[in-house]
């Protein structure tokens, strides 16, 4: 048994709806089962103890072992999580002859941590927002009533006096979540972009960065609960694209307790090995918090071509719209002979399906970033915007001319291309087997001579993920393979050690030695790169760590 994480969580989770505090231990599913009860017991005694109110108790068993977690008042979670602390360290001490923490002295830090982080306002704010049905959203630093132009935002230390508030003058403005394994940042753009070529304000969170509109906000990975109350806080927004990544969901819960519609774009292998995601199943389960959101009449978006969501799809009770590249999906039939919509392919046609009636959107390949059709992820990207968008209240009319109008430009890092010298450089964030074999696809759909891949891949997935992407990478038909380094993503690895397992699995596969090189930045990947290339030829550029500066580079040579 291994004390693994005690933190709060400040929105729907795994565990609960609402806040509370969790802790994550390693271990056995036996001492998982000695653990819970006894971990409760000396919780509770803690609570007794601060004369705390009372609180619902949750646990969950996974993979490797078990989440426990208690609700907390959202001004008391820090002392929340110590309280987590000391009742791991006091079972462990009952369970398995550890010392046993100091009960008195552990009472008067926990109470004096509560005192501190006690704030009677933000409090009653939250219940005055309940009671009158007002957003609410809070931090550690700010806490806001609406969203986006119908909201206001105030430091949680100076909250106003909620009898000189215009209660009336807070509203919420539509959000959609976009969450997912791949795809999630290229749908939330194509939303985003969807959104404002109808004539509105939209604000949207992602992977790389919060904008409004065409001004960035923040660089960053901003894809957690964080990224989403920036958002939601900012008076320009009319509409609100958040996109929603596992380790937020797994590490804060999520952002927001309503949305209008989210849309789970699929689940594959990626971040597997990490406590709470060890397996596609537990991964799903992560993805589907979002369903919370859209449980009071909101719209759930899913892909009828993934068999894992498909499954799932029979828990949730509320409005279903489904997306397919397959017209004849078996699933989506069904679903439009019970009356329900659906956005499908058919040929190279967008539509939108209801019983009997089919609307056209646009045809596949006038989407710039579906490169003639031929990039099908992108296609099935659109859909999933388009279904979004549309269960947000856009107008099919307005999401065709926005699908027809996004530019490559507009989606950096994702299915660039770029024509240097005779030959074609494709940059894309792919960092999955599922991912790079779409890629991987795609570019055999293109005319080439030769083909090359510039790669490399973090270090916390677990080797059989890591051979998987390089079997699939070779497996493709490649002449020539760069292996960078990503010092910024060894995450516990030695330098070196994850180029040791692609080489070996590459060698395996048929490459030879002469055709691997390991470089130690990206840049240097491209440029060796470019300096192979020829007339002809194609390289695939994996850009994960420094992708403006490879960018820039390509832009210099076109």
């Amino acid at each position: 048994m291994k004390f693994l994480d005690a933190r709060r969580l400040t929105g729907p989770s795994l565990l609960f709806d609402g806040p509370g505090a969790i802790l994550d231990v390693l271990c056995s599913k036996d001492e998982a089962q000695k653990l819970i009860p006894v971990w409760q017991r000396h919780v509770e005694r803690m609570l007794s103890e601060l004369a705390w109110e009372r609180c619902e108790f949750r646990s969950l068993l996974l993979s490797g072992g078990v989440s426990l977690g208690f609700t907390s008042p959202i001004d008391a979670l820090y002392a929340a999580s110590e309280i987590n602390e000391w009742a791991f360290a006091t079972c462990d001490a009952e369970l398995n002859g550890a010392e046993q923490p100091d009960f008195e002295a552990a009472v008067a830090a926990i109470c004096a941590a509560k005192a501190e982080e006690a704030n009677p306002a933000l409090l009653q704010l939250e219940s005055l927002a309940l009671e009158r049905g007002v957003t609410f959203l809070w931090d550690d630093d700010e806490a806001s009533l609406g969203l986006g132009r119908h909201s206001q935002t105030w430091s949680v230390r100076e909250l106003p006096n909620p009898e000189s508030l215009d209660w009336t003058a807070f509203d919420d403005v539509p959000t959609g979540i976009v969450t997912g394994t791949n795809g999630k940042t290229t749908t939330v753009r194509l939303a985003a972009h969807i959104v404002r070529a109808a004539g509105r304000n939209v604000g949207f969170s992602s992977t790389d960065f919060i904008a409004v509109n065409d001004r960035v906000v923040d660089r960053d990975d901003w894809s957690g609960p964080g990224g989403a109350r920036n958002v939601l806080r900012e008076r320009e927004v009319d509409v609100a694209i958040l996109e929603t990544a596992r380790g937020g969901l797994l590490r804060r819960g999520l952002g927001i307790n309503k949305t209008d519609a989210a849309v789970i774009t699929n689940i594959a292998k990626d971040h597997l090995g990490d406590f709470g995601s060890q397996n596609l199943d537990e991964l799903l389960q992560c993805k589907w918090i979002v369903t919370r959101a859209v449980s009071n009449g909101g719209r759930l978006v899913l892909n009828a071509d993934d068999p894992l969501l498909v499954k799932k799809s029979a828990e949730f009770e509320g409005e279903l719209i489904w997306f397919s590249m397959d017209k004849n999906n078996a699933v989506v039939r069904k679903h439009i002979s019970n009356g329900g919509v659906a956005f499908v392919l058919e040929g190279r046609d967008l539509l939108v399906a209801d019983g009997d009636t089919k609307v056209l959107i646009c045809h596949d390949h006038q989407i710039p970033i579906t490169l003639g059709g031929a990039a099908r992820h992108n296609v099935a990207n659109s859909l999933a915007a388009a279904a979004l968008t549309w269960s947000m209240g856009v107008s099919l009319q307005d999401i065709g001319a926005g699908l027809k109008t996004m530019s490559q430009e507009e989606n950096p890092g994702r299915c660039n291309v770029y024509q240097v010298r005779g030959f074609t450089v494709l940059v894309d964030f792919a960092h999955n087997p599922e991912a790079l074999q779409a890629l991987l696809s795609m570019a055999g759909r293109l005319a080439t001579k030769r083909k090359a891949l510039c790669f490399g891949q973090a270090g916390d997935r677990p080797d059989d993920l890591i051979r998987e992407l390089a079997h699939s990478a070779w497996e493709s038909g490649l002449d020539r393979v760069f292996v960078s380094e990503l010092a910024k993503y060894h995450r516990g690895r030695e330098s070196g050690e994850v180029f040791a397992v692609i080489r070996d699995e590459l060698l395996n596969c048929g490459a030879d030695a002469q055709q691997i090189e390991h470089h130690g930045e990206e840049i240097e990947s491209l440029n060796s790169a470019l300096e192979w290339a020829e007339p002809g030829d194609l390289i695939v550029m994996l850009a994960l760590e420094r992708a403006p500066e490879l960018h820039e580079r390509l832009a210099s040579l076109v």
